[in-house]
């Protein structure tokens, strides 16, 4: 029964492997043709509150609401030299039996980036230790005061660069 139980684990494991492409050092995305794994808004309540830290040259602020039938709600903003450079609305939420992380970006006078009908998506991938890994986004909780998230970045040259944002909860 022992060798049963780690057979199944094994096969677990290595179909978890195949659902995900490594993009950066700290991030993954879905493998083609590969679905979600099972989650829930739960999974990533602790999400909820406000934070403040670095990344992208500046000071950077996340505040996500608790969670409220399925869904967070969240905003993020970047100041570069106590000048704001851009705002997100961001949108945690239960899709299917996972997760997807959908927003828009404004620029300082709140026009937006992306068409009106149209949202920047990041899929679930899956969760491993304190990682909640999106397509192409990390969220590793830190404790209870601390988060990092990576985001890998697309460069005009068309190769990928892993931003880290070294984040603190305020409350």
């Amino acid at each position: 029964m022992k060798l049963l139980n780690t057979i199944s684990l094994a096969l677990l494991l290595s179909i978890s492997v195949a659902a995900q492409v490594k993009s950066t050092e700290n991030t993954v995305k879905l493998a083609e043709g590969q679905t979600s794994a099972k989650a829930t808004i739960a999974d990533i309540s602790w999400l909820a509150g406000y934070w403040t830290g670095t990344g992208l040259g500046g000071v950077s602020e996340e505040n996500w609401s608790k969670p409220n039938n399925g869904v967070m709600v969240g905003t993020y903003r970047l100041v570069v030299d106590n000048k704001p450079v851009f705002y997100e609305m961001m949108w945690m939420m239960e899709v299917e039996g996972s997760l997807i992380l959908r927003l828009k970006h404004f620029r300082p006078d709140l026009v937006g980036w992306e068409e009106k009908d149209k949202t920047v998506d990041f899929k679930f991938v899956d969760r491993v230790g304190d990682r909640m890994r999106f397509s192409g986004l990390t969220f590793e909780k830190v404790g209870d005061k601390k988060l990092n998230i990576y985001l890998g970045l697309r460069q005009k040259d068309g190769t990928l660069k892993e931003e880290m944002f070294a984040m603190t909860k305020a409350n």
